[in-house]
Protein backbone atom coordinates (compact mmCIF):
# COMPACT_ATOMS: atom_id res chain seq x y z
CA UNK A 1 0.00 0.00 0.00
CA UNK A 2 2.57 2.14 0.69
CA UNK A 3 3.98 1.92 -2.50
CA UNK A 4 1.29 2.14 -4.42
CA UNK A 5 0.49 5.67 -2.23
CA UNK A 6 3.89 6.94 -3.46
CA UNK A 7 3.17 6.14 -6.71
CA UNK A 8 -0.06 8.07 -6.39
CA UNK A 9 1.77 10.69 -4.88
CA UNK A 10 3.83 11.14 -7.36
CA UNK A 11 0.99 12.18 -10.07
CA UNK A 12 -0.42 14.15 -7.66
CA UNK A 13 -3.43 12.42 -6.13
CA UNK A 14 -2.91 12.02 -2.29
CA UNK A 15 0.49 14.07 -2.24
CA UNK A 16 0.55 17.58 -0.33
CA UNK A 17 -2.16 20.02 -0.38
CA UNK A 18 -1.16 24.16 -0.16
CA UNK A 19 -3.60 26.81 0.64
CA UNK A 20 -2.48 30.55 0.92
CA UNK A 21 -4.56 32.95 2.88
CA UNK A 22 -4.21 36.85 2.50
CA UNK A 23 -4.49 38.62 5.39
CA UNK A 24 -5.92 41.67 2.66
CA UNK A 25 -6.45 40.69 -1.28
CA UNK A 26 -6.36 44.86 -1.57
CA UNK A 27 -3.16 46.28 -1.31
CA UNK A 28 -1.52 49.70 -2.12
CA UNK A 29 1.67 49.67 -4.44
CA UNK A 30 4.26 49.53 -1.96
CA UNK A 31 2.89 48.70 1.29
CA UNK A 32 3.17 44.64 2.88
CA UNK A 33 1.64 41.78 1.77
CA UNK A 34 0.50 39.27 4.60
CA UNK A 35 -0.82 35.91 5.03
CA UNK A 36 0.00 32.68 5.71
CA UNK A 37 0.55 29.80 3.46
CA UNK A 38 -1.73 25.99 4.94
CA UNK A 39 0.02 22.93 3.75
CA UNK A 40 -1.03 19.43 4.30
CA UNK A 41 0.23 16.42 4.55
CA UNK A 42 -0.80 13.88 2.03
CA UNK A 43 -0.73 9.87 2.26
CA UNK A 44 2.70 9.66 2.28
CA UNK A 45 5.96 11.40 3.67
CA UNK A 46 7.53 13.75 1.07
CA UNK A 47 10.50 15.78 0.70
CA UNK A 48 9.79 19.70 0.55
CA UNK A 49 12.40 21.38 -1.39
CA UNK A 50 11.08 24.68 -1.15
CA UNK A 51 7.78 26.59 -0.74
CA UNK A 52 7.95 29.86 -2.89
CA UNK A 53 5.12 32.98 -3.60
CA UNK A 54 5.40 34.50 -6.90
CA UNK A 55 3.57 37.99 -8.08
CA UNK A 56 1.87 37.44 -11.09
CA UNK A 57 0.21 39.62 -13.98
CA UNK A 58 -0.29 39.33 -17.64
CA UNK A 59 0.34 41.60 -20.87
CA UNK A 60 0.16 41.52 -24.62
CA UNK A 61 3.29 41.71 -27.39
CA UNK A 62 2.50 41.84 -30.48
CA UNK A 63 4.07 39.07 -33.17
CA UNK A 64 3.87 38.69 -36.83
CA UNK A 65 0.85 41.26 -36.36
CA UNK A 66 -0.49 39.09 -34.00
CA UNK A 67 -1.42 40.31 -30.35
CA UNK A 68 0.34 36.98 -28.26
CA UNK A 69 -1.10 37.12 -24.43
CA UNK A 70 1.79 36.84 -21.90
CA UNK A 71 2.52 36.01 -18.32
CA UNK A 72 5.13 37.74 -16.48
CA UNK A 73 6.72 37.40 -13.10
CA UNK A 74 7.22 40.43 -10.79
CA UNK A 75 8.68 38.81 -7.37
CA UNK A 76 9.45 35.71 -6.56
CA UNK A 77 9.77 35.22 -2.36
CA UNK A 78 11.03 31.87 -1.18
CA UNK A 79 9.45 31.08 2.76
CA UNK A 80 11.36 27.89 3.82
CA UNK A 81 14.43 25.72 4.03
CA UNK A 82 13.97 22.16 2.50
CA UNK A 83 11.84 19.90 4.92
CA UNK A 84 9.76 16.03 5.22
CA UNK A 85 6.18 16.89 5.32
CA UNK A 86 4.97 13.64 7.00
CA UNK A 87 1.66 12.09 6.15
CA UNK A 88 -1.62 13.79 7.41
CA UNK A 89 0.73 16.46 9.04
CA UNK A 90 -0.44 20.52 9.02
CA UNK A 91 2.26 23.30 8.93
CA UNK A 92 1.33 26.73 8.68
CA UNK A 93 3.56 29.08 7.54
CA UNK A 94 3.65 32.81 8.20
CA UNK A 95 4.84 35.59 5.18
CA UNK A 96 5.36 39.23 5.13
CA UNK A 97 6.85 40.77 1.66
CA UNK A 98 6.33 44.36 0.22
CA UNK A 99 4.64 44.25 -2.98
CA UNK A 100 6.93 45.82 -5.63
CA UNK A 101 6.20 49.42 -6.55
CA UNK A 102 6.18 49.04 -9.77
CA UNK A 103 3.24 46.00 -9.82
CA UNK A 104 0.89 47.01 -12.23
CA UNK A 105 -2.62 48.10 -10.53
CA UNK A 106 -5.92 46.19 -10.68
CA UNK A 107 -7.58 48.23 -13.70
CA UNK A 108 -9.15 47.26 -17.29
CA UNK A 109 -7.37 44.14 -18.77
CA UNK A 110 -4.84 44.08 -15.99
CA UNK A 111 -4.46 40.97 -13.63
CA UNK A 112 -2.67 40.46 -10.33
CA UNK A 113 -2.37 37.28 -8.61
CA UNK A 114 -0.26 35.47 -6.12
CA UNK A 115 1.11 32.46 -7.04
CA UNK A 116 1.85 29.84 -4.36
CA UNK A 117 4.39 26.92 -5.32
CA UNK A 118 6.06 23.87 -3.71
CA UNK A 119 9.13 22.12 -4.99
CA UNK A 120 8.59 18.30 -3.91
CA UNK A 121 10.86 15.95 -4.58
CA UNK A 122 10.08 13.24 -6.77
CA UNK A 123 6.28 14.37 -7.22
CA UNK A 124 3.52 17.00 -9.28
CA UNK A 125 4.29 20.02 -7.45
CA UNK A 126 1.30 21.55 -6.21
CA UNK A 127 -0.05 24.99 -6.28
CA UNK A 128 -2.54 27.90 -5.33
CA UNK A 129 -3.33 30.85 -7.12
CA UNK A 130 -5.13 34.12 -5.48
CA UNK A 131 -6.44 37.14 -7.23
CA UNK A 132 -5.10 40.20 -5.82
CA UNK A 133 -6.55 43.83 -5.60
CA UNK A 134 -3.59 46.05 -6.58
CA UNK A 135 -4.26 50.23 -5.63
CA UNK A 136 -2.78 52.62 -6.79
CA UNK A 137 -0.05 55.34 -5.87
CA UNK A 138 -1.45 57.89 -4.28
CA UNK A 139 -0.16 60.33 -7.24
CA UNK A 140 -1.96 58.48 -10.04
CA UNK A 141 -4.84 58.97 -7.87
CA UNK A 142 -4.30 62.33 -8.12
CA UNK A 143 -3.27 62.80 -12.06
CA UNK A 144 -6.44 60.69 -12.93
CA UNK A 145 -8.36 63.15 -11.05
CA UNK A 146 -7.31 65.89 -12.77
CA UNK A 147 -7.41 65.01 -15.69
CA UNK A 148 -11.09 63.91 -15.30
CA UNK A 149 -11.73 67.81 -14.27
CA UNK A 150 -9.81 68.94 -17.18
CA UNK A 151 -12.83 66.86 -19.43
CA UNK A 152 -11.13 63.48 -19.90
CA UNK A 153 -11.93 60.17 -19.39
CA UNK A 154 -10.20 57.00 -18.97
CA UNK A 155 -10.97 54.47 -22.02
CA UNK A 156 -8.59 51.85 -21.51
CA UNK A 157 -5.50 50.75 -18.81
CA UNK A 158 -3.53 47.63 -20.43
CA UNK A 159 -0.33 45.83 -20.07
CA UNK A 160 1.54 46.13 -22.87
CA UNK A 161 5.40 45.08 -23.81
CA UNK A 162 7.55 48.15 -23.45
CA UNK A 163 9.55 49.25 -26.45
CA UNK A 164 13.17 49.01 -25.87
CA UNK A 165 13.10 53.06 -25.10
CA UNK A 166 10.33 53.10 -22.40
CA UNK A 167 11.58 49.29 -20.69
CA UNK A 168 12.40 49.30 -16.97
CA UNK A 169 13.14 46.30 -15.20
CA UNK A 170 10.02 44.55 -16.19
CA UNK A 171 9.29 43.48 -19.75
CA UNK A 172 6.09 45.59 -20.16
CA UNK A 173 4.88 48.59 -19.33
CA UNK A 174 0.97 49.50 -17.90
CA UNK A 175 -0.41 52.26 -20.37
CA UNK A 176 -3.75 54.37 -19.26
CA UNK A 177 -5.16 56.22 -22.35
CA UNK A 178 -7.82 58.84 -22.04
CA UNK A 179 -10.08 60.73 -24.64
CA UNK A 180 -11.84 63.89 -23.97
CA UNK A 181 -15.13 64.26 -23.55
CA UNK A 182 -15.90 67.43 -22.16
CA UNK A 183 -14.29 71.10 -22.21
CA UNK A 184 -12.32 72.83 -23.99
CA UNK A 185 -9.52 70.04 -25.42
CA UNK A 186 -12.58 68.36 -27.04
CA UNK A 187 -11.91 68.44 -30.83
CA UNK A 188 -8.20 69.40 -30.31
CA UNK A 189 -7.08 65.68 -29.15
CA UNK A 190 -7.81 61.58 -30.58
CA UNK A 191 -6.23 60.91 -26.96
CA UNK A 192 -3.56 61.05 -24.27
CA UNK A 193 -1.84 58.08 -23.21
CA UNK A 194 0.32 57.91 -19.93
CA UNK A 195 2.72 55.57 -18.14
CA UNK A 196 3.03 55.85 -14.45
CA UNK A 197 6.59 54.50 -13.06
CA UNK A 198 6.26 54.70 -9.37
CA UNK A 199 10.18 55.29 -7.65
CA UNK A 200 8.69 55.40 -3.85
CA UNK A 201 5.60 56.70 -2.10
CA UNK A 202 6.87 60.42 -2.69
CA UNK A 203 8.19 60.58 -6.30
CA UNK A 204 6.09 59.04 -9.30
CA UNK A 205 7.87 59.48 -13.25
CA UNK A 206 5.04 59.64 -15.99
CA UNK A 207 5.48 59.29 -19.39
CA UNK A 208 2.83 61.20 -20.92
CA UNK A 209 2.02 61.11 -24.82
CA UNK A 210 -0.17 63.85 -26.63
CA UNK A 211 -2.13 62.06 -29.96
CA UNK A 212 -3.44 65.45 -31.61
CA UNK A 213 -6.47 64.61 -33.74
CA UNK A 214 -5.18 63.80 -37.11
CA UNK A 215 -1.91 63.94 -36.26
CA UNK A 216 -1.48 59.76 -36.02
CA UNK A 217 1.23 59.63 -33.67
CA UNK A 218 2.27 56.62 -33.56
CA UNK A 219 1.52 54.63 -29.79
CA UNK A 220 3.81 53.71 -26.97
CA UNK A 221 4.21 49.91 -28.67
CA UNK A 222 6.28 51.34 -31.80
CA UNK A 223 10.00 50.44 -31.68
CA UNK A 224 10.51 53.51 -33.79
CA UNK A 225 9.31 56.03 -31.05
CA UNK A 226 11.19 59.07 -30.60
CA UNK A 227 10.91 61.54 -27.78
CA UNK A 228 10.04 64.44 -29.21
CA UNK A 229 7.50 67.26 -28.91
CA UNK A 230 4.54 65.14 -28.24
CA UNK A 231 5.95 63.30 -25.65
CA UNK A 232 6.81 64.33 -22.32
CA UNK A 233 8.49 62.73 -19.63
CA UNK A 234 8.21 64.57 -15.86
CA UNK A 235 8.77 63.59 -12.29
CA UNK A 236 5.64 64.10 -9.43
CA UNK A 237 6.84 64.94 -6.12
CA UNK A 238 5.41 65.96 -3.16
CA UNK A 239 5.57 69.55 -3.48
CA UNK A 240 3.95 68.71 -6.81
CA UNK A 241 0.78 67.97 -5.77
CA UNK A 242 -0.93 71.64 -5.03
CA UNK A 243 -0.14 72.33 -8.82
CA UNK A 244 -1.35 69.63 -11.00
CA UNK A 245 -3.99 70.90 -12.76
CA UNK A 246 -1.91 74.00 -13.79
CA UNK A 247 1.13 71.56 -15.06
CA UNK A 248 -0.80 69.22 -16.75
CA UNK A 249 -3.09 72.20 -18.58
CA UNK A 250 0.07 74.20 -19.34
CA UNK A 251 1.26 70.58 -20.97
CA UNK A 252 -2.70 70.58 -23.20
CA UNK A 253 -2.33 73.92 -24.12
CA UNK A 254 0.88 73.42 -25.62
CA UNK A 255 0.13 70.69 -27.30
CA UNK A 256 -3.01 71.42 -29.15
Amino acid sequence: MSLFNKILASIGIGSVKVDTKLSDSMIRLGEDVEGIVEVFGGNVDQAIEEIYLTVNTNFEKEEDERVIHKQAVIATVKLNEPFVMMPGETKTIPFKFQLPIDTPISAGSSKVWIQTGIDIRGSLDPSDRDIVTVLPHPYMEEIVEVLTELGFKQRKVKNEAASYKLRRRLPFIQEFEFIPVSGEYVGDFDEIEVVFFPVNNSKLEVVLEVDRRGKGIAGFLSEALDMDESILKLTISESDIPYLKQIFTKILDSHR
